[in-house]
Protein backbone atom coordinates (compact mmCIF):
# COMPACT_ATOMS: atom_id res chain seq x y z
CA UNK A 1 0.00 0.00 0.00
CA UNK A 2 2.86 2.37 0.77
CA UNK A 3 4.65 1.76 -2.56
CA UNK A 4 1.88 3.29 -4.74
CA UNK A 5 1.76 6.31 -2.41
CA UNK A 6 5.53 6.74 -2.75
CA UNK A 7 5.35 6.40 -6.54
CA UNK A 8 2.57 9.00 -6.67
CA UNK A 9 4.64 11.29 -4.46
CA UNK A 10 7.65 10.97 -6.77
CA UNK A 11 5.46 11.72 -9.79
CA UNK A 12 3.86 14.75 -8.11
CA UNK A 13 7.27 16.04 -7.07
CA UNK A 14 8.58 15.68 -10.62
CA UNK A 15 5.54 17.53 -12.00
CA UNK A 16 6.01 20.29 -9.44
CA UNK A 17 9.64 20.66 -10.50
CA UNK A 18 8.58 20.82 -14.16
CA UNK A 19 6.01 23.46 -13.34
CA UNK A 20 8.72 25.53 -11.68
CA UNK A 21 10.76 25.53 -14.88
CA UNK A 22 7.93 25.68 -17.45
CA UNK A 23 5.46 28.05 -15.86
CA UNK A 24 2.15 28.22 -14.12
CA UNK A 25 0.17 26.04 -16.57
CA UNK A 26 2.16 22.97 -15.63
CA UNK A 27 1.64 23.79 -11.96
CA UNK A 28 -2.13 24.02 -12.35
CA UNK A 29 -1.98 20.62 -14.04
CA UNK A 30 -0.17 18.91 -11.15
CA UNK A 31 -1.83 20.74 -8.23
CA UNK A 32 -4.84 18.39 -8.11
CA UNK A 33 -2.45 15.43 -8.15
CA UNK A 34 -0.53 16.86 -5.19
CA UNK A 35 -3.79 17.40 -3.29
CA UNK A 36 -4.82 13.81 -4.04
CA UNK A 37 -1.43 12.59 -2.88
CA UNK A 38 -1.65 14.49 0.41
CA UNK A 39 -5.20 13.25 0.97
CA UNK A 40 -4.15 9.64 0.30
CA UNK A 41 -1.09 9.99 2.52
CA UNK A 42 -3.13 11.42 5.40
CA UNK A 43 -5.74 8.67 5.06
CA UNK A 44 -3.01 6.02 5.04
CA UNK A 45 -1.27 7.43 8.11
CA UNK A 46 -4.59 7.72 9.95
CA UNK A 47 -5.17 3.96 9.80
CA UNK A 48 -4.72 2.24 13.18
CA UNK A 49 -1.91 0.01 11.95
CA UNK A 50 0.10 3.15 11.11
CA UNK A 51 -0.49 4.86 14.46
CA UNK A 52 3.04 4.58 15.81
CA UNK A 53 4.61 5.46 12.46
CA UNK A 54 2.39 8.53 12.27
CA UNK A 55 3.47 9.58 15.76
CA UNK A 56 7.10 9.10 14.74
CA UNK A 57 6.74 11.23 11.58
CA UNK A 58 4.81 14.00 13.34
CA UNK A 59 7.26 14.04 16.27
CA UNK A 60 10.24 14.10 13.90
CA UNK A 61 8.87 16.98 11.82
CA UNK A 62 7.81 18.94 14.89
CA UNK A 63 11.37 18.85 16.26
CA UNK A 64 12.71 20.68 13.25
CA UNK A 65 12.16 24.39 12.85
CA UNK A 66 8.65 23.82 11.44
CA UNK A 67 5.91 25.07 13.77
CA UNK A 68 4.04 21.79 14.26
CA UNK A 69 3.10 20.27 17.60
CA UNK A 70 3.25 16.52 18.13
CA UNK A 71 1.40 16.34 21.43
CA UNK A 72 -2.03 16.02 19.79
CA UNK A 73 -0.94 12.98 17.77
CA UNK A 74 0.62 11.38 20.86
CA UNK A 75 -2.44 12.05 23.01
CA UNK A 76 -4.83 10.90 20.27
CA UNK A 77 -3.10 7.56 19.82
CA UNK A 78 -2.94 6.90 23.55
CA UNK A 79 -6.63 7.75 23.96
CA UNK A 80 -7.55 5.39 21.12
CA UNK A 81 -5.28 2.62 22.36
CA UNK A 82 -4.25 2.99 26.03
CA UNK A 83 -2.15 -0.18 25.87
CA UNK A 84 0.24 1.73 23.60
CA UNK A 85 1.11 4.34 26.26
CA UNK A 86 4.79 3.42 26.68
CA UNK A 87 5.45 2.42 23.06
CA UNK A 88 3.94 5.76 22.00
CA UNK A 89 6.12 7.66 24.50
CA UNK A 90 9.24 5.90 23.24
CA UNK A 91 8.41 6.30 19.53
CA UNK A 92 7.53 9.99 19.99
CA UNK A 93 10.73 10.54 21.98
CA UNK A 94 12.80 8.79 19.32
CA UNK A 95 11.22 10.79 16.48
CA UNK A 96 11.49 14.09 18.34
CA UNK A 97 15.09 13.41 19.39
CA UNK A 98 16.11 12.49 15.84
CA UNK A 99 14.45 15.69 14.64
CA UNK A 100 16.50 17.57 17.24
CA UNK A 101 19.59 15.81 15.89
CA UNK A 102 18.76 17.13 12.42
CA UNK A 103 18.46 20.64 13.87
CA UNK A 104 21.82 20.15 15.64
CA UNK A 105 23.38 19.07 12.34
CA UNK A 106 21.88 22.08 10.50
CA UNK A 107 23.43 24.38 13.11
CA UNK A 108 26.80 22.68 12.74
CA UNK A 109 26.71 22.93 8.95
CA UNK A 110 25.59 26.57 9.11
CA UNK A 111 28.56 27.33 11.35
CA UNK A 112 30.94 25.50 9.01
CA UNK A 113 29.54 27.36 5.99
CA UNK A 114 29.92 30.75 7.70
CA UNK A 115 33.46 29.87 8.76
CA UNK A 116 34.33 28.81 5.23
CA UNK A 117 32.88 31.95 3.65
CA UNK A 118 34.37 34.41 6.13
CA UNK A 119 37.71 32.63 6.59
CA UNK A 120 37.50 33.16 10.35
CA UNK A 121 35.85 31.43 13.27
CA UNK A 122 32.56 32.97 14.30
CA UNK A 123 31.52 33.14 17.91
CA UNK A 124 28.63 35.37 18.85
CA UNK A 125 28.66 36.83 22.33
CA UNK A 126 24.94 36.17 22.67
CA UNK A 127 25.72 32.44 22.61
CA UNK A 128 28.16 32.60 25.52
CA UNK A 129 25.50 31.71 28.07
CA UNK A 130 24.72 28.48 26.17
CA UNK A 131 28.40 27.59 26.15
CA UNK A 132 28.41 28.13 29.91
CA UNK A 133 25.77 25.42 30.42
CA UNK A 134 27.16 23.14 27.73
CA UNK A 135 25.27 20.12 26.39
CA UNK A 136 23.05 20.05 29.50
CA UNK A 137 21.19 23.00 28.00
CA UNK A 138 19.79 20.58 25.40
CA UNK A 139 17.58 19.18 28.17
CA UNK A 140 15.44 22.29 27.57
CA UNK A 141 14.88 21.33 23.93
CA UNK A 142 11.34 20.28 24.89
CA UNK A 143 10.31 23.89 25.53
CA UNK A 144 8.01 25.55 22.99
CA UNK A 145 9.47 28.25 20.74
CA UNK A 146 13.07 28.08 22.03
CA UNK A 147 13.58 24.30 22.14
CA UNK A 148 14.11 23.61 18.44
CA UNK A 149 16.46 26.55 17.81
CA UNK A 150 18.34 25.52 20.95
CA UNK A 151 19.31 22.26 19.23
CA UNK A 152 20.52 24.16 16.17
CA UNK A 153 22.54 26.54 18.35
CA UNK A 154 24.13 23.56 20.12
CA UNK A 155 25.25 22.31 16.72
CA UNK A 156 26.46 25.79 15.79
CA UNK A 157 28.61 25.79 18.91
CA UNK A 158 29.94 22.33 17.99
CA UNK A 159 28.86 20.81 21.28
CA UNK A 160 29.38 17.02 21.54
CA UNK A 161 26.69 15.34 19.46
CA UNK A 162 25.96 12.25 21.57
CA UNK A 163 25.92 14.17 24.84
CA UNK A 164 23.51 16.72 23.38
CA UNK A 165 21.37 13.93 21.94
CA UNK A 166 21.19 12.22 25.34
CA UNK A 167 20.06 15.39 27.10
CA UNK A 168 17.51 16.05 24.32
CA UNK A 169 16.08 12.54 24.70
CA UNK A 170 15.70 12.86 28.48
CA UNK A 171 13.94 16.23 28.23
CA UNK A 172 11.65 15.14 25.42
CA UNK A 173 10.70 11.85 27.11
CA UNK A 174 9.81 13.68 30.32
CA UNK A 175 7.71 16.16 28.35
CA UNK A 176 5.74 13.46 26.55
CA UNK A 177 5.14 11.40 29.69
CA UNK A 178 4.12 14.37 31.85
CA UNK A 179 1.89 16.04 29.25
CA UNK A 180 0.15 12.85 28.18
CA UNK A 181 -0.33 11.70 31.77
CA UNK A 182 -1.79 15.09 32.69
CA UNK A 183 -4.16 15.00 29.75
CA UNK A 184 -5.23 11.41 30.42
CA UNK A 185 -5.60 11.37 34.18
CA UNK A 186 -5.69 14.91 35.54
CA UNK A 187 -7.66 16.61 32.78
CA UNK A 188 -9.82 13.59 32.01
CA UNK A 189 -13.35 14.24 30.71
CA UNK A 190 -14.76 13.22 34.09
CA UNK A 191 -12.58 15.76 35.88
CA UNK A 192 -13.49 18.54 33.44
CA UNK A 193 -17.19 17.67 33.85
CA UNK A 194 -16.86 17.93 37.64
CA UNK A 195 -15.17 21.32 37.38
CA UNK A 196 -17.84 22.61 35.00
CA UNK A 197 -20.68 21.36 37.22
CA UNK A 198 -19.12 22.89 40.34
CA UNK A 199 -18.76 26.30 38.67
Amino acid sequence: MFLPVWQEYRRSFALTCLSFFFGRNAFSFCLPRMENLLHTLMQTLALPQYGLSTVFVVAFVSATLLPIGSEAAVYGLVVLNPSLFWPTMLVATLGNTLGGAVSWWMGLEAHNAVDKLSNKHTELRALAWLQHFGPKACFLSFLPVIGDPLCAVAGWLKMPFWTCLSWMAVGKLLRYVVLTALLLWVLSPEWVAKVLQAG
